[in-house]
């Protein structure tokens, strides 16, 4: 850990030592420009955010030359997807195991680490990398301008730095995003979505995930590696008091307990070994995620809703097109207008595959269960355009139609 003064010449800061913030850093670095990271977190804490990062998301870390940081940290892959759901036997269901493979060969398979972990690796990278990593600071400050300018205090002095650009990568509810007054906007909130890192000894696959509904909740489960899953679970509002309060990891692992999954007795006795935490799930979106000598990236430039599971993606994602541009030498502000139309656009898309997963799969009684079963019918046997592989393999994977209110109407109707 570095502890620069006023005069230090960095050429960049990044508000932000995480997942986002840290692959930028080693990116950045590698190049030979002198680059300064700020993290709030002296350890990085489990938010439960960031566990699963879809086959997109993996290519952009392979471009970015970072997926060797992870797997050597104990990332893991997952091949297959086993579609449990009360609209199916189980049996069936096993049956439709898809390996991912089969859709998109030449897409890299997704993959799982813990949110701690993986922020760590990174952030070691970038330091390898040459970028130097203050830890602990309080009460940032930032000027946005031609010659931008970052405060904060450390251990009780008050540090000072002017670089030639600051990049915000402090995720949601981001200081650098309000400080330079840029317009977020937000769906309303459609559901809760908590999740939680469990141990014990299941028949789950290693090499498979799962996401599926029955009765009032959705359910997401992803290995982590030897005898670990991160368990999520999504909600409605109204049941919030279920999963709050001193039993709220019992309740959660309860929820398990389902007729469509033939593992759930078994994970409901494992035992959780990180903290619950919930969100509401709705998308958040800045339409221009930068001002003068300040760019944002990550989440703190705005994030899908979490039941997709595409934030770690869209970071890197940002980290790769951002890093490009400033490989060209023209860092004034109208050089990353190509970083923000493509965002503008890649966020839309993904908005309306949240929407439609969110839609899909976070509503519950019979009249959902029968308009899932309809719009599942239509999209595998009867071939209708969907947003749903935009979620795996990218949103510029799939033509513009599948994006269109009318096909989504399509896939809805009674």
């Amino acid at each position: 850990m570095s502890e620069p003064g006023m005069s230090e010449p960095f050429d960049i800061v990044i508000v932000g030592g995480g997942i986002t913030g840290s692959a930028m850093g080693a990116v950045l670095a590698r190049t030979g420009l002198r680059v300064h990271i700020l993290e709030r977190d002296k350890v990085y804490q489990d938010r439960v955010r960031g566990e699963f990062m879809v086959g997109w998301g993996v290519t952009e870390l392979q471009r970015l030359g970072l997926q060797d940081v992870l797997t050597g940290a104990g990332a893991i892959f997952v091949e297959r997807v086993i579609p449990y759901d009360e609209t199916l036997p189980i049996e069936t269901a096993e049956q439709f195991t898809l390996a991912l493979k089969s859709l998109a060969p030449d897409v890299p398979n997704p993959l799982c680490m813990g949110h701690p972990a993986m922020c760590a690796a990174l952030n070691k990278a970038a330091e390898a990398a040459g970028a130097s990593v203050t830890r602990g600071v309080k009460s940032i400050k930032i000027k946005a301008g031609e010659q931008p300018e970052v405060s904060y205090r450390l251990d009780g002095r008050q540090v000072t730095l002017r670089p030639k650009l600051i990049i915000g990568a402090d995720g949601r509810n981001s200081v650098v995003q309000r400080q330079i007054g840029v317009e977020m906007q937000h769906d309303p909130p459609h559901n809760l979505l908590g999740g939680m890192l469990v141990e014990g000894k299941t028949s789950w696959p290693q090499d498979a995930f799962s996401l599926g509904t029955e009765g009032d909740v959705h359910f997401l489960i992803f290995p982590q590696g030897e005898d670990r899953l991160r368990l999520y679970l999504c909600y409605d509002f109204a049941d919030r008091g279920r999963f709050t309060g001193p039993d709220k990891e019992q309740n959660l692992l309860a929820a398990f307990r389902l007729k469509c999954l033939p593992q759930g007795e078994e994970i409901s006795r494992c035992r959780p070994i990180s903290p619950f935490h919930s969100y509401s799930n709705e998308d958040h979106w800045a339409d221009y995620p930068m001002a003068p000598g300040v760019v944002l990236i990550g989440d703190a430039a705005g994030h899908c809703d979490p039941i997709t599971g595409q934030g770690l993606s869209i970071g890197l994602r940002d980290v790769r097109i951002v890093s490009d541009i400033l490989a060209q030498g023209d860092w004034r502000q109208a050089a990353f207008l190509p970083y923000v139309e493509e965002r503008r656009e890649r966020m839309r898309r993904l908005r309306v595959a949240g929407r439609y997963t969110a839609t899909l799969r976070a509503e519950y009684g019979e009249a959902a269960r029968q308009r899932r079963g309809l719009a599942q019918h239509r999209t595998n046997v009867l071939g209708f355009p969907s947003p749903t592989l935009a979620n795996l393999f990218g949103p510029e994977s799939l033509p513009a139609e599948c994006f269109e209110q009318s096909t989504i109407d399509a896939l809805f109707a009674p």
